[in-house]
């Protein structure tokens, strides 16, 4: 039987610019991109050379560490360039579409008829294994590991963040399927966080919670944490929804379909609203004559809170279901703290716009002020709705205390679970870096 949890620490950013409930028209891309750096300790062996024929599938690069995973194109075309960086690392896999968006042909089958290992091998053969995260440290999931449990969440609670029940209100049956294929991979449940009145509550064959109350309830660490937490020697797996529903898709049609409608939003955008494009889409034809451009803008493939800074021709992240679009903020402000603030946004309530609640705001990426001393103030708590020290597991990071990042909490954390720490934090402590080198420490230790 469900249950509803009420999340009463966080803290929702309220952000100018949320995208419309309209699906907007725009010119088909023509250049796509595979990053391995959207996957966090992948050690990338490429498959192809520039000027290669492939389809939507075809395989790109395999992972070194797991060379049964393979990382896939998600349209058809032709290789045009292999980007690298220093030392050789490859930085994308560049792909001209042919517009054709034709597919490898792979199975089509009822999952629920199907076997764990005839799921797992269509999900590796097809390239949909990497959308399953690993927990804890976040990585793309060990083949040899069977999870405790698999969870998904159903909504995002992340500033301006896509909505699902519009984008994927009409796919419940291919979601459905999607929910079969996972509940053969693991001898635990698999879990769907909704709030509550949720179009998804039909779903079948997964245990249903709710969650209410603000960022990051959405997030599925919070849910986890909330339902099930991690202990030392537990192994879960997450998805996205939209993760789930690629999956459906690849079992009713035996096609690979990276389509999926996604959010341009943001305070720069002349007409927030949504858009039908692939999976690694480059974002320039997308953006063309839809922002202000009347200040420097910063362009984040992903929410403001977790995203990647990109470039105006950059391209969509591997997990990404929006574009945000915020001032750079690159303009100084003389005395800006003794001002009264009406028109500035403050989590701390240091403004007289504590006023006006349900006002929206535009904000820029503008740090106002360097780092500076790590103190515990109790600010990351307020907004941190787990049972952990946040502050103390950042400092044993620091000091690599392998020991006291394993009693602090760090098997039950990611990165976007402690975003808002870093939001909010006087210090302007670079929460999330320091997260990400603590799981790189924990990795190395335990291989």
């Amino acid at each position: 039987m469900s249950k509803t949890i009420k999340i009463k620490k966080g803290f929702d950013i309220k952000l100018k610019g949320k995208a419309e409930t309209i699906v907007g028209s725009t010119p088909a891309e023509r250049l796509y991109a595979l990053k391995p750096a959207d996957f966090p300790g992948l050690k990338p062996k490429l498959l192809v050379k520039a000027d290669d024929t492939i389809k939507a599938g075809s395989p790109l690069f395999i992972d070194k560490s797991q060379p049964e995973v393979v990382f896939t194109s998600p349209v058809s075309g032709k290789v045009v360039a292999i980007n690298r960086g220093e030392r050789r690392r490859i930085l994308e896999v560049e792909i001209e579409s042919d517009e054709k968006f034709e597919s490898e042909t792979f199975s089509i089958a009822e999952p629920k008829s199907l076997k764990g290992e005839q799921i797992k091998d269509a999900l590796l053969k097809s390239g949909l294994w990497p959308f399953i995260v690993q927990r804890p440290f976040g990585v793309v999931a060990s083949t040899k590991i069977v999870p405790r449990d698999i969870f998904v969440s159903g909504f995002d609670t992340a500033p301006l963040a896509t909505d699902y029940e519009f984008t994927l209100a009409s796919e419940t049956d291919t979601l459905q399927a999607g929910f079969d294929a996972l509940s053969k991979l693991t001898t635990g449940k698999v879990f769907l966080g909704l709030r509550q009145g949720s179009k998804f509550g039909s779903i079948k064959g997964v245990e249903i919670n709710h969650f209410d109350g603000p960022h990051p309830a959405g997030n599925v660490g919070i849910q986890i944490h909330k339902t099930a937490p991690i202990n030392k020697g537990d192994v879960v797996w997450t998805l996205s929804l939209q993760a789930v529903l690629f999956i459906g898709r690849l079992f009713k049609t035996g096609k690979l379909d990276l389509s999926k409608t996604i959010a341009l939003a943001g305070s720069e955008v002349e007409k927030p609203q949504y858009y039908k494009v692939y999976s690694g889409c480059s974002v320039q034809n997308l953006l063309k004559g839809k922002t202000q451009n009347k200040v420097g803008e910063r362009i984040i493939s992903g929410n403001v809170l977790t995203g990647t800074q990109i470039e105006p021709d950059g391209y969509l992240g591997f997990f990404h279901n929006q574009i945000s679009v915020i001032p750079e903020g690159n303009q100084i402000e003389a005395f800006g703290w003794a001002a009264p603030g009406f028109t500035k946004f403050s989590a701390s309530k240091t403004f007289f716009s504590k006023l006006l609640p349900k006002k929206e705001y535009i904000l820029d990426a503008n740090l106002h002020g360097g780092e500076r001393a790590f103190v515990v103030s109790g600010q990351y708590e307020k907004v941190l709705p787990m049972d952990i020290l946040p502050v103390y597991l950042l400092k044993s990071i620091i000091v690599n205390d392998f020991d006291k990042m394993e009693q602090l909490g760090i098997y039950e954390v990611l990165e976007e679970d402690m975003a808002l720490c870093e939001y909010v934090c006087t210090s302007k402590i670079e929460v999330q870096e320091i997260l990400r080198k603590g799981f790189s420490t924990m990795l190395k230790e335990l291989a």
